[in-house]
């Protein structure tokens, strides 16, 4: 008996040894077997990006975060800047169909400008991915807000401040950036929704400042001299309504000033300050991520632009003094 346990024991122990001795060996034969893949996929190929302009949180934001995601893995990133004029990008594209890049990352005007483009750029064997202005075509991705969902939470928002069974006068003032941008045009069906069915309320101005600062604010000045009761404001861009802020501080009234934008410092520091009463904030640097994660999914895929639909919705925070933390907003990396 003891010979048998002696022997169990050492053949134990020699297995254990020989797993043991075998290990290095294992790894060194292991690999995985799509990490070769993964990087091939993506090296040399090139995506170009094409905002509406640059120098915008916005705009940067997202090409800081695309170039993070996507330079390290040997795809090369170009910027197109048209710096607000519709006729220059679409001559970008046009320019890029011929030039062939792997990616178009497209932040559309308006909705139509570029969509007979766009299905060109697919045809041509481009991948056109959207960013939070969509067009009347759809490409293989977009990445932004659900932007009548988003008008609708706006509706209700103003419905609670103002609603005349919470004490509000029910006034209140729409201030749009392009009525033609997809924005506008989806905002407007959540908030009439919401607004015009609740009693009482009243929607008294909805004009387009064109993201325009200086129009925001001349616009305000008019509503609330022509509304004193005036109770909200909801713009569609914080770097807009910053000119919607200085009506409303100048008049000396207390009316909510509900806007919107990708959640850059200044939005906190607005709030902070009361120039902002509250923030919708779709964050930039998920978006950036969700592009770049679409980008090496299609580089992968390798299929067909157009072949296939995907739409990622952005999540909405609304930020306010009450829920604000260091945290909440972000800043543009330093050049």
């Amino acid at each position: 008996m003891g010979r048998i346990r002696n022997f169990l024991t050492g053949a134990g122990t020699a297995a254990l040894l020989g797993a043991v001795c075998s290990t290095p060996l294992l790894a060194q034969t292991l690999d995985d077997p799509s990490r070769a893949g993964y990087y091939d996929a993506l090296k040399g190929r090139k995506v170009a990006y094409l905002p509406v302009a640059m120098g915008l949180d916005l705009t940067e934001g997202w090409a800081a975060g695309l170039k993070a995601a996507l330079e390290p893995l040997g795809v090369t990133f170009d910027i197109r800047d048209p710096n607000w004029s519709t006729d220059t990008g679409s001559q970008a594209i046009t320019s890029l169909i011929s030039e062939k890049p792997d990616v178009l990352v497209v932040h559309n005007p308006d909705v139509q400008s570029y969509a007979r483009l766009l299905k060109r750029a697919e045809d041509a064997g481009i991948h056109v991915v959207q960013v939070n202005m969509r067009s009347s075509y759809s490409s293989d991705v977009f990445v932004g807000a659900d932007y009548i969902g988003m008008g609708e939470q706006i509706g209700q928002r103003l419905v609670e401040k103002c609603s005349p069974a919470n004490g509000g006068s029910g006034k209140v003032a729409i201030t749009q950036g392009v009525l033609t941008a997809s924005t506008s045009l989806y905002q407007m069906r959540g908030i009439e929704a919401v607004v015009g069915a609740a009693e009482g309320m009243q929607i008294v101005s909805n004009q387009a400042a064109d993201w325009d600062s200086t129009k925001a604010r001349n616009i305000a000045a008019t509503v609330i001299q022509q509304h004193p009761d005036l109770c909200a404001i909801a713009g569609f861009w914080d770097v807009m309504d910053i000119g919607t802020a200085s009506a409303v501080r100048e008049s000396g009234k207390d009316i909510f000033v509900l806007t919107q934008g990708g959640g850059n410092r200044m939005a906190c520091d607005n709030i902070a300050s009361g120039n902002f009463s509250e923030v919708v904030v779709y964050h930039v640097g998920h978006q950036a991520q969700d592009m770049a994660t679409m980008i090496r999914h299609l580089l992968q895929q390798g299929k067909p632009p157009g072949t296939s639909k995907t739409t990622l919705f952005t999540p909405l925070q609304f930020l306010n003094k009450d829920n604000m933390t260091s945290a909440s907003c972000w800043d543009l990396p330093a050049k």
